[in-house]
């Protein structure tokens, strides 16, 4: 194929280029403040006597509480037999305990599970975006009523808070005293929960708190680096279960903490990976148990331990929200003014008088009626002056519901026959449950304008990137077809759930159908060496084939066999044979990379940096998961530094990252100057592999091996970048980074986000720092192939004759791409925001996209593959070996 050059070659294409790329995120910005805005809210502290006119408020059951939040604490950690919660279990047994399974709605991350708790409302999906950032503050609770504020105003003591500062963040000024500790720094398994413990002893003599919270992390920690069957999952289970024994027992022995409320639970729960974020039963599934030795007058003597379950429900199922009203009637405050949650009917027994049981039930629907009324006005009671009195709507067949039960309630206060009370028990309840249902069941209150203005400015950004991009590629129409067919099936496929959730497959097929057809396309063309085109595009799809069986992702396939699980973790002398001989090619790369300095020096300085690399990641595994160290693997790392001479995991990382950033430095400034680092190669090349040292660095090391099939790939693409035109390249670029992101595990799930790599070289939380080091760790596979691509494309630049600007037709092109699937995903929201799937599966990926566009298109592809390709072209890539 002979490109012709550009067809307007001039500069009107590249201001349509320049203003699509710059729409793009105007686009994305503007339909998420419309699709995640925050809903409204009931101002100010409920009281008694807005919340209710029946009566004397209830009588607390409880003075005190204390409230542990065990961060991740899935239910079968506690209820199981390989539980280590046994004295905790005991307490089952006896009736001491209450236990239930809680059901957390998704986004399953701290931030929004902490709000439901506390109000008893259903959090805004932005507040997984929130949850991120340690240093916001937009998401605080300051001024909206939650028990916490209520035990506040109480003014029977102080509030304490000791662990994730997410509640310090939450609730900025709440606690009269409080220590936080980083939720993201999740190397570390013991400081971050010792600095909890320590301080429980002595808050425990004391007698001026009503109120103690304690959120331990380490446990959540172990999940994010090691899974739920780590092998430091147990004995953590047991030092938490010791955390447990030690405050019931302080409330059975002292005084002042007799009648102290002791509640433990999960924020969330995790999967089988250790992540969470998402919908799976494990994540949704945390624990929750209520303690006190006044439980036993409930006589609820539950067995424990219980056989494991696949959907992790064992006892009964409760909201989280529902701790909320339960909490406010046993501390004898009123229900927050946003509450969804209806009250725990276990707990009823606490009040002997069904008056009493009737009146708790009333002030939480009266509650609730107030936010249904803020919702949807006095339209809900228009039927009642109808003539046929006959509710149309579902809001007005909730009102109806609640004037029911309420007259039953007005009939006995005015002096009717107490048995009415037992008859509107049961109807409140019920009635508590479908407006529970229903009021969290609500869409959004999507802002629609700002919704559809998005929408049109991504179709503008689309059809503004199809105009430079047929005026900046030089290829025949016909090129962009298979193109086309790709962008087109994608965008439509963003409005099937499930064809979401299991994205990988289209990725791995389109690329397998792509270097399919190359390859029996070139053999068509009466190749000059058939023998040669075959054996190549036979490599690139068998290592095609081997790359997408490395993880198993999405939902339905997640726990499925792969090469990771099936041979990686079950042999580790393959697992390192591998990893050496990755770190191996890195040297060998390297030394002949800086081959213009002297042997000596070259090598030095190659094998020194690939070395420290190395122990690095035998250091970080050897902490994170020592089953996967051989013996022989462990006396590398010995040999590098003794025992006594050990240098912590953060001085290790900051000298590889030093050491890469002084070579790209050196690298890209040759290039600058026009110099090749050695003879026959281009700076760039060198870049490539400091590069690949650093994302092997940044990703797990059952990850690591794919960075030799992926060069493998890309050097047989490289060897027939002559039968390739701009935009085929382009295509096999696009295919092959998005391959690469599901290959090493990444999905469209939030709880596929890995935060295990996010504090290398950190040694305390940044925004940007850990931003940066999480977005590398997940797209390690893009950010290799964008990289990679330049090459490629200067490759074609210069069997050309150097006149075309292939890099501006590739991100024409990508731009094409991204605006495509931009506003395929926005309209699939948009369309489908009522669905039962929209927080949980076409949310994330409206995410997902921000992340794409955002980082890897623009970032990577634009920002730095623009540098670099400039770079290379100043060099003048001389001829590539």
């Amino acid at each position: 194929m002979s490109p012709r050059r550009s067809r307007d070659g001039g500069t009107l294409s590249t201001v349509l280029l320049v203003a699509a790329n710059i729409l793009i995120p105007v686009a994305i910005f503007v339909f998420g403040k419309g699709f995640f805005p925050y809903k409204p809210l009931l101002p100010g502290l409920a009281t008694y006597g807005e919340s209710s006119v029946y009566g004397e408020p209830p009588k607390a059951q409880f003075d005190k509480l204390v409230f542990m939040v065990i961060d991740a604490l899935r239910s079968d950690f506690v209820y199981t037999e390989n539980s280590g919660f046994k004295f905790t279990q005991s307490l089952i047994r006896d009736g001491s305990a209450l236990p239930f399974t809680a059901h957390a709605t998704s986004p399953t991350v701290t931030m929004p599970r902490l709000k439901a708790i506390t109000t008893g409302s259903i959090p805004s999906f932005l507040d997984v975006v929130l949850n991120l950032d340690e240093g916001d503050e937009s998401s605080s609770l300051a001024s909206q009523d939650t028990w916490l504020a209520q035990m506040r105003k109480k003014g029977t003591g102080k509030l304490v808070m000791y662990g994730d500062d997410t509640w310090l963040k939450l609730f900025p000024g709440m606690f009269d005293r409080a220590e936080g500790t980083t939720s993201f720094f999740v190397s570390d398994f013991t400081e971050v929960d010792n600095n909890v413990t320590r301080h429980v002893p002595a808050e425990l003599k004391r007698n001026d708190w009503n109120t103690m919270v304690l959120h331990y992390l380490g446990l959540d920690h172990i999940g994010h680096k090691g899974g739920p069957r780590s092998p430091h999952m147990l004995s953590k289970q047991h030092e938490m279960d010791g955390i447990v024994k030690q405050i019931y027992q302080a409330i059975e022995s002292q005084d002042h903490l007799k009648s102290t409320l002791f509640v433990v639970c999960g924020d969330h729960g995790m999967n089988d990976a250790g992540n969470h974020g998402a919908s799976s039963a494990g994540e949704t599934s945390p624990a929750l148990v209520f303690m006190s030795p006044k439980l036993k007058k409930l006589n609820k003597r539950l067995g424990a331990p219980l056989p494991e379950k696949a959907n992790f429900q064992y006892y009964d199922t409760v909201e989280q929200s529902d701790l909320a009203p339960t909490l406010a009637a046993l501390m004898g405050v009123p229900v927050p003014k946003n509450n969804l949650g209806a009250t725990i009917p276990d707990f009823l027994p606490f009040w002997s008088d069904h008056e009493v049981k009737a009146e708790i039930l009333m002030r939480n629907a009266d509650q609730m009626m107030q936010v249904a009324t803020a919702a949807f006005g006095q339209k809900m009671f228009e039927w009642s002056f109808k003539e046929d009195g006959k509710p149309e709507t579902d809001d007005q067949k909730l009102a109806a519901g609640y004037m029911e039960f309420e007259r039953l309630y007005q009939q006995v206060y005015r002096g009717g026959s107490p048995d009415l009370y037992e008859e509107m028990i049961p109807k409140a309840g019920n009635w508590l449950h479908e407006a529970q249902e229903f009021l969290s069941g609500m869409a959004s209150n999507y802002d629609t304008p700002k919704m559809v203005l998005g929408l049109v400015a991504s179709i503008t950004a689309l059809l503004i990137a199809v105009i430079a991009a047929y005026s900046s590629v030089s290829d025949k129409p016909s090129a962009f077809i298979p193109f086309a067919i790709v962008t087109l099936a994608y965008g439509a496929m963003m409005f099937a759930s499930s064809y979401v959730e299991e994205e990988q497959h289209f990725w791995y097929w389109a690329t397998t159908a792509w270097f399919g057809y190359l390859g029996f396309r070139g053999l068509n063309r009466r190749s000059p060496h058939p023998v040669a085109h075959t054996i190549t595009f036979g490599a690139i799809l068998l290592a095609a084939r081997i790359i997408k069986s490395w993880n198993q992702t999405g939902q339905k396939f997640a726990g499925s066999p792969d090469i990771t699980t099936l041979y990686l973790h079950t042999s580790p002398i393959l697992l390192w044979c591998l990893v050496g001989a990755t770190y191996f090619w890195i040297q060998q790369h390297l030394t002949y990379g800086l081959s213009s300095l002297p042997i000596w020096l070259s090598f030095a300085a190659s094998t020194g940096l690939v070395l420290a690399a190395f122990t690095f990641k035998i250091a970080f595994v050897l902490e994170d998961a020592p089953e996967l160290v051989t013996e022989f693997v462990q006396k590398l790392l010995q040999l590098n530094f003794s025992q006594e001479s050990a240098v912590d995991l953060v001085a290790r990382a900051r000298a590889v990252f030093i050491g890469i950033g002084i070579l790209m430095t050196a690298s890209l400034g040759y290039m600058g100057l026009r110099k090749q680092i050695s003879l026959g190669q281009p700076g760039i090349f060198t870049f490539l592999t400091l590069l690949t040292l650093f994302l092997a660095t940044q990703s797990r090391v059952t990850n690591i091996p794919l960075f030799l099939l992926y060069n493998l790939q890309f050097r047989l693409l490289l060897s027939s970048v002559a039968e390739l035109s701009p935009v085929e390249i382009s295509l096999s670029s696009l295919l092959l980074q998005y391959t690469s992101f599901f290959a090493q595990g990444g999905s469209n799930a939030v709880s596929s986000v890995d935060l295990s790599s996010a504090y290398n070289g950190v040694a305390a939380y940044s925004a940007l720092s850990v931003g940066v080091l999480t977005f590398l760790s997940n797209w390690a596979g893009p950010v290799w192939w964008g990289v990679a691509s330049v090459i490629l494309l200067l490759s074609k630049r210069q069997q050309l004759g150097g006149e075309v600007n292939v890099f501006k037709g590739h991100v024409a092109v990508t731009t094409v791409f991204v605006a495509a699937a931009g506003t395929g995903v926005m309209a699939a929201c948009g369309v489908l925001r009522d669905h039962l799937f929209i927080w949980t599966v076409f949310s994330p990926k409206y995410l997902y996209v921000v992340a794409w566009a955002g980082a890897v298109h623009l970032g990577v592809g634009v920002g730095v593959g623009g540098g670099l390709y400039a770079l290379g072209v100043r060099e003048g890539m001389g001829r590539v070996k």
